[in-house]
């Protein structure tokens, strides 16, 4: 349910593009509260990932800009936005982007060390997810003995070890069986209910009808 009081993150008029003179999003604004789940749909193409990645802080759009906190954060500097980044978001990209050459507790800590945090303290919670999602492997796994199911499971553990304020999901029930996707879901509610603003890109009429919201692109 939608919490009272100003949105925790705000794309206000947000434009971009990746070729001149060709808009992937343009004048583009919504404002997302802490406790809610938000579905962004539409075709592909439309730059809904795209969308996720300036919400995140990862790309800078053309003009508009994204507020958190009602902060604007588009004319701050590269480090404190991946400060801000690290500190405040969790990620779950379509790909599950894990890194091939670390095992997959090392892919899940990456955040959670850049951050500072202890590696001991951040370990255990790790396994605690793992577990949780069903992908408690052996230490030394890597992701290219994993499943892609599993891949998006670890990729979730990783973006919610740092309890993230603000959860940015790309499909995380693309790869997944029904009873998996569930589990997914009820994961991203609880973050949501502990006070965060969850986005999910999604083409999955069920996931969306789970949601508190849709916003089509």
């Amino acid at each position: 349910m939608t919490r009272p009081g100003p949105a925790l993150l705000r794309a206000d008029g947000l434009s971009f593009r990746y070729e001149p003179g060709r808009p992937l999003l343009e004048g583009w604004s919504a404002g997302f509260d802490a406790g809610e789940v938000a579905a962004v749909t539409g075709p592909s193409g439309r730059g809904k990932s795209t969308l996720l990645y300036l919400l995140g802080l990862m790309l800078r759009p053309v003009s508009g800009e994204v507020l958190l906190d009602g902060e604007p954060m588009h004319a701050r500097p590269d480090r404190e936005r991946a400060a801000r980044r690290a500190a405040t978001f969790g990620f779950v990209f379509q790909d599950a982007a894990l890194d091939s050459s670390r095992t997959v507790l090392d892919n899940v800590l990456e955040t959670a060390l850049y951050r500072g945090d202890d590696r001991r303290t951040s370990a255990r919670r790790a396994h605690a997810l793992l577990e949780r999602f069903g992908v408690a492997l052996r230490a030394e796994a890597r992701p290219g003995q994993v499943s892609g199911g599993q891949a998006q499971r670890i990729a979730l553990c990783r973006a919610l070890l740092g309890d993230p304020r603000v959860l940015l999901a790309d499909e995380p029930t693309g790869n997944l069986d029904p009873t998996s996707a569930e589990v997914v879901l009820e994961a991203l509610h609880e973050q949501a209910q502990r006070g965060a603003a969850v986005v999910v890109v999604t083409h999955d009429p069920a996931l969306v009808a789970r949601c508190d919201r849709e916003l089509v692109l």
